[in-house]
Order: structure tokens, then C-alpha cells, then sequence
């Protein structure tokens, strides 16, 4: 549930800079740049410093290589539809970082590159997401999170173009499977693609019965996103299964 934190610091900075433009009598409106954004294990890095002892520069160090898991990768997918959301004023969102340090790609010096989980809902939802960001409110059942309190167990976000629709959803639920029904109508405007013309071109999804498996040097593609089983759209509905931790990118287009 960490979306949740990222969502309410971003509420919470906004208001700050819509309340100190109403005090100035100012109609500017702040656009933000949430830097440096990603999943870590702080944890990991302060024991990781107490290993290089004495030396205050080791030369190339191996420096948070942390090695990310399933639940890893739906974290952040859903720290991505957070930021879609909050599109309107968040204009900028660097990832920190991109190779090897809290990476989505991991490399060995004079071996090979590959990807762990977390470079999947980057690159799918850095190529899939449209052109106009959609509010999706979504009812679902809620937990009881250790640091945020009750939260929806789904959190999903719309994107739309003049092709069609791409949605991004997450389960947060570590024990239940659920399903979404999105009525694709509401995201409909003026001048889009109709519904009746729209259909399922193509899923992704990121799930594991091992919440904790991982890609690594051995195992490169131990971990990868398969298509949604059951994605459909059923009269105005698109209608997606969502197992227990799970990140899913789902575009529906014109086909042909």
C-alpha cells in the first residue's frame, strides 16, 4: 500500500501550493516534479555501509544491487498509476535509478544484462499509456494495511487516444483473486473510437504463486508478465480476473 503514501504526499503538496497562490492572489499553478522515485530497501543500504568500514572511498563498490520480486514489481507498477494519476499536476517522475543501483537492469562486468521485474510495468506502461489520463473509480474490498490504514484493495488508472483505451490495475490483495469490470463507456469523449468497436489487442500480466521469486544472473526470465486468461469485453465492459498480487496493463483498440 505505499501508492497510498505517494498519493497523499502529492494531495498534501498541492494544497501547500494552492494555498500559498490563493494567500498571493497569484493564478499560477504549480506543476510538480516528484524526483529520485522507486522501490528500496533502506534496510539493505545502511548494513551495506557498515561493510566498506574505514574506507570512505571503496573503488566501484557493488552498491545497492537489491534484487527485486514479484511483490517487488507490483509495488511499483502501482507507484506508476498513482503518478498517472496525479498526471494533471505531476509533470515530471525520474526513476532512480535505471542500471544495476535499485535498478529495473541488472548487468555483470564483462557478462550479460537482463531485466528484473520491475523493468516490466516500466517499459509496458512507459509504451501503453495514451495520450489523456482518465480517472477510474474502482469499488472494491479493502485491508488493513500495518502502515496506512484501511485501503482499496484495487487501485487502477485509464488512459485514452484516438485508437482506443489502456488501463493499468493493481491487486494489492496478498490473499484473494478478484475481478474488475471497467464500463468503458465513461471513458468514452467526444470524437473517441466507439465501444462497440473496441476489443482486447492486447494484456499483460505480472503474477506469481511465489510472491518472492525473482529474476537473477542464473535465471534471467524467471519472472515475466503472461497475457491476461480471461480478459474480455462483455457488452460495455471490460472485464479483467486479477489474481492476489498482481500488476496488469490491458489495451483495447480498434482490430484491423
Amino acid at each position: 500500500a505505499s501508492a497510498v503514501d505517494m498519493h497523499l504526499f502529492i494531495e498534501e503538496v498541492v494544497a501547500i501550493a494552492d494555498e500559498v497562490a490563493a494567500e498571493r492572489g497569484s493564478d499560477k499553478r504549480i506543476q510538480l516534479s516528484f524526483d529520485e522515485w522507486n522501490v528500496w530497501y533502506l534496510s539493505r543500504w545502511q548494513a551495506e555501509q557498515a561493510t566498506y568500514g574505514p574506507d570512505d572511498w571503496p573503488v566501484a563498490p557493488r552498491q545497492l544491487e537489491d534484487a527485486y520480486h514479484v511483490l517487488d514489481a507490483v509495488v511499483f507498477g502501482d507507484l506508476l498509476i498513482t503518478l498517472l494519476q496525479h498526471a494533471d499536476r505531476v509533470r515530471s517522475a525520474s526513476l532512480a535509478q535505471l542500471v544495476n543501483v535499485i535498478a529495473p537492469i541488472m548487468t555483470e562486468p564483462g557478462g550479460p544484462a537482463w531485466r528484473q521485474t520491475t523493468f516490466y510495468p516500466f517499459s509496458l506502461t512507459s509504451r501503453l499509456a495514451g495520450e489523456r489520463v482518465v480517472p477510474v473509480t474502482v469499488a472494491s474490498a479493502t485491508f488493513a494495511s500495518a502502515q496506512h490504514g484501511d485501503v482499496p484493495t484495487v487501485n487502477a488508472v485509464a488512459t485514452v487516444d484516438g485508437e482506443g483505451v489502456s488501463i493499468f490495475v493493481v491487486n494489492r490483495s496478498t490473499t484473494d483473486a478478484t475481478e474488475l469490470r471497467l464500463d468503458l463507456t465513461s471513458l468514452a469523449e467526444p470524437g473517441d473510437v466507439r465501444v462497440a468497436d473496441l476489443r482486447v489487442v492486447e494484456s499483460h500480466q505480472l503474477h506469481d504463486d511465489d510472491r518472492y521469486a525473482a529474476n537473477t544472473l542464473d535465471d534471467p526470465d524467471r519472472v515475466r508478465p503472461s497475457a491476461v486468461d480471461g480478459a474480455r469485453i462483455d457488452g460495455d465492459a471490460l472485464v479483467l480476473p486479477l489474481p492476489a498480487i498482481s500488476w496488469t496493463a490491458v489495451r483495447v483498440a480498434r482490430q484491423g
